[in-house]
């Protein structure tokens, strides 16, 4: 009995002491207590975490406070705004100069000779851009479609027939013959030599007036135009391939619905020489019409832009 009893009162005291044990953690000072909590995960010491709490919030200030979202939003606004992508400005210079050949060809599909010629490839402007592929294409068709340019078949026709140098025949048949194929060979050179070459070669198929200095040096000019031409992209002159090899291939064309006795390589070739020829008249009837449009009809075609040129050039228009 006594022995029990001395049993229970070992337990207890052991009891007692583990109790106080508990109550009590021995934590190391400084840094190494935060090692101790961690060794002992069934204690939880809530003042020591308090303490942790306001240690942390001490050294580092809370991210979501007003002062710090303040500061953010200051720090943002203060940047300067970043300027555009350099990428983007060559777009827009290219929608500038499309936009820009847009309205220069609305002008030039205004301009008639007598009010009634087309002179839709003349281009009056010192400051002319640079057209597109599409561009060159829409301008050579609206020149070959226009009514003026049906009659103008219609009368060579007329001449033809009364020469009867294409061998039709005579009569309606043979007129019609000739009025269609007069048509064919305005239609081809015109889509040829401004349209598709020059769109592939990427050459300016407009004639550009030169509109002062002496009359013997705008002749020259002139004539020269059908042998060289401008360059889209740098504007310099260069050859006028376009203007020759769409008049030879015209000519190839027209074996096709010429008689045989108006056919061939060597017809091709001349008839070719003989349209180049053609359009290097046309171009100094162009270079010196404002002049005469002036004189006879009190009209000016170019808007007061020769008597700015020749202001610039210290010269008075319609004088050499």
């Amino acid at each position: 009995m006594v022995k029990n009893v001395r049993i229970c009162l070992l337990t207890l005291a052991a009891l007692a002491l583990s109790t106080a044990l508990r109550a009590e953690p021995i934590n190391p000072p400084g840094p190494d207590r935060h090692l101790a909590a961690a060794a002992e995960p069934s204690t939880i010491n809530w003042a020591r975490l308090a303490e942790d709490a306001d240690e942390m919030a001490q050294q580092t200030p809370a991210s979501g406070s007003p002062g710090s979202t303040a500061s953010q939003a200051a720090s943002q606004t203060a940047q300067p705004p970043s300027a555009p992508p350099a990428a983007t400005q060559p777009v827009a210079q290219e929608k500038d100069q499309h936009q820009k050949a847009e309205e220069q060809i609305k002008e030039q599909e205004q301009q008639r000779v007598l009010g009634v010629v087309p002179s839709f490839n003349v281009s009056y402007r010192s400051d002319a851009v640079s057209l597109t592929g599409m561009q060159k294409m829409r301008l050579a068709f609206r020149s070959s479609v226009d009514p003026v340019t049906f009659g103008i078949a219609f009368v060579v026709a007329g001449y033809h027939e009364a020469d009867n140098d294409l061998n039709f025949g005579w009569g309606i048949k043979g007129y019609g013959q000739r009025a269609g194929a007069a048509y064919l060979d305005a239609f081809d050179g015109t889509m040829l030599g401004n349209g598709i070459l020059p769109a592939l070669l990427h050459q300016d198929p407009r004639y550009f007036r030169l509109g002062h200095g002496s009359k013997t040096h705008r002749l020259g000019y002139a004539i020269a135009t059908s042998f060289i031409c401008k360059r889209d992209s740098t504007r310099t002159w260069e050859p006028n391939y376009s203007n020759i090899l769409g008049n030879i291939a015209s000519g190839a064309i027209s074996n096709l619905y010429y008689p045989n006795s108006n056919s061939g390589f060597g017809l091709t070739i001349t008839n070719g020489m003989i349209v180049t020829a053609e359009g290097t008249l046309g171009a100094v009837f162009q270079e010196f019409w404002p002049d005469v449009s002036r004189k006879l009809f009190h009209k000016d075609p170019t808007h007061g832009r020769d008597a700015q040129a020749n202001s610039a050039t210290g010269q008075k228009a319609d004088q050499p």
